[in-house]
């Protein structure tokens, strides 16, 4: 019988028990900073069809993969190729390739054109439509959580809303090539996510693991049915470390896994740019004294963040 080594919770509590999900959302996020959400009502339709689009894309020829490279966009749309993202403090490369899909704004909307174009591969049919229908279905389950952090954190359940309504969230497929030899890297290497929260559709193959408060590696499987979600680092400096930003990884698994490619499918959910991270008062005391007492705007924090992982270069 499986053991979760993470707290699963039942999405359909959200809305019979928003105060006793809310309070169960909060105690993961401080003792874990991961949590497994399920029954959570994203069709396995949609899944399926982002998962066929993204593996009809990473098939396709490095050259022609290549062509959706946007130079000077840090990897924020289009393609990202193998060997070029690293994690901060190494330079040592991961070993994946990934695209980015972001938020669309109608023509309507005040912030129309602040943020830059989605890239669509030609090649792969239906690749905008089978994406952004997932896109769509994780910015409304993320959108839903944060109402349950907010009210765990003893604020308005809609505080969060008009600030990651215009944000630069991403939904990021992942692929992590089959493992040629000993590799001097690994798929991902040790890190923690940089926006309020990410939202993780597996394919069920293993490999991430977090790092527990005793120091000890815990290996994540992804459960048939359930989306891991984590706190990133804007949310952590937000609530003074009351919410934890864990250090996760991906490591090269063994075989038969090793010579077996792996996908995954992020969605990071970031706040508007304009947006300053400052400290919350409610997460404040003399126990626990402001550890960010300089508020940075999250556009601010995810710039410097892409020079340090190398997906943009340092200004200067």
């Amino acid at each position: 019988m499986y053991t979760p080594s993470i707290p699963i919770l039942d999405f359909r509590r959200f809305r019979a028990d928003v105060s006793g999900f809310a309070a169960d959302l909060g105690a993961a996020w401080e003792e874990f900073g991961f949590v497994g959400v399920r029954s959570h009502g994203i069709p396995d339709e949609v899944i399926a069809g982002a998962y066929a689009a993204v593996k009809e894309l990473f098939a396709l020829p490095r050259a022609v993969k290549e062509r959706y490279v946007v130079p000077g966009a840090g990897g924020q749309r289009g393609y990202t190729p193998f060997g070029v993202e690293h994690a901060k403090d190494s330079d040592t490369a991961d070993l994946k390739e990934f695209w980015h899909v972001g938020r669309e704004l109608p023509a309507s909307s005040p912030w129309a054109g602040a943020l830059d174009p989605n890239v669509w591969p030609r090649e792969v049919a239906g690749f905008r439509e089978r994406t952004m229908a997932l896109y769509r279905a994780l910015d409304g389950l993320g959108n839903a959580l944060l109402r349950a952090a907010a009210i765990h954190l003893g604020l308005p359940g809609g505080w969060f809303e008009d600030k990651v309504d215009h944000g630069n969230s991403v939904l990021r497929p992942i692929h992590y090539p089959p493992i040629v030899g000993e590799p001097a890297g690994v798929r991902s290497g040790r890190h923690e996510d940089i926006n309020l929260i990410t939202l993780l559709v597996g394919s069920g193959e293993p490999g991430l693991e977090i790092l527990s408060r005793s120091g000890e590696w815990i290996p994540v499987d992804t459960i048939p049915g359930t989306i891991v979600v984590n706190v990133g680092d804007i949310l952590q400096r937000l609530t003074n470390k009351v919410l934890r930003s864990t250090t996760h990884r991906v490591v090269n698994p063994p075989r038969p896994y090793s010579e077996l490619p792996r996908y995954s499918l992020p969605f990071f959910l970031h706040p508007n740019a304009e947006m300053m991270v400052a400290t919350l008062p409610q997460c404040v005391s003399p126990e626990r004294p402001d550890l960010f007492p300089t508020p940075i705007s999250a556009d601010a924090f995810l710039t410097q963040r892409l020079v340090e992982i190398g997906l943009l270069s340092p200004k200067g």
